[in-house]
């Protein structure tokens, strides 16, 4: 199972710095939505120039024009780019388009998909994403009750490559592995750790052993 660190952050130069502290232990470098929005795409550009050598995530959240988003996030370096699972099948279809002309990777961020989200996972599935990825948002994980199984049942059950985004950390992401996820997406439990490589180095070894 590969590792996936979502650099949220709010501009470049703490990305970078945060990159540049988990890279050694991570596969996956994720540009978070805020990111995004607040360093623009060229953000992705930077992350990837600094780190050729790991997959960079771009995490657009795309709900309308696909294809178009997708292309930006691509020709800007992006290996992975999100758009909702929630959105119109055509705009999926959209964005796998351009994944197929760049040759890069699309996934299906199910945030917001609740009801049915089974269903969903397997019908986006078909739409040609490269795997879902099954997420509960920092608002969803703030309210009483969260627990991380409810997504991990989730994924067993579609029977489709998921990834797993959710508050996880070191005494889940085993539980993560098990439940067959192809990627473990950790964001907190790096970022808000006194000393994030260490964090990452244990999230690593606990998703490959």
């Amino acid at each position: 199972m590969e590792l996936q660190v979502a650099l949220d952050v709010l501009d470049l130069p703490a990305a970078l710095t945060l990159a540049r502290q988990v890279a050694e232990h991570v596969d996956i470098l994720e540009l978070g939505t805020p990111l995004v929005k607040s360093a623009g795409i060229a953000a992705v550009t930077a992350v990837k120039a600094a780190h050729p050598d790991k997959q960079v995530f771009v995490d657009l959240k795309t709900a309308d024009a696909g294809e178009l988003e997708a292309a930006l996030a691509f020709e800007a370096g992006a290996d992975l780019v999100t758009v909702m699972g929630a959105a119109d099948d055509d705009t999926v279809r959209g964005a796998v388009a351009a994944g197929r002309k760049y040759g890069k990777k699309v996934v299906a961020d199910m945030i917001t998909v609740t009801d049915n989200r089974v269903q969903r996972i397997r019908e986006v599935a078909k739409l040609g994403v490269a795997f879902v990825e099954i997420h509960a948002g920092l608002d969803e994980q703030a309210r009483p009750g969260y627990t991380i199984d409810t997504l991990l049942r989730d994924g067993r059950e579609a029977g489709v490559p998921f990834s797993i985004a959710g508050g996880i950390k070191a005494d889940t992401i085993t539980a993560v592995r098990d439940a067959g996820a192809t990627v473990a997406v950790a964001g907190g439990a790096i970022y808000n750790a006194p000393d994030p490589a260490t964090a990452a180095r244990e999230l690593k070894h606990h998703a490959t052993h």
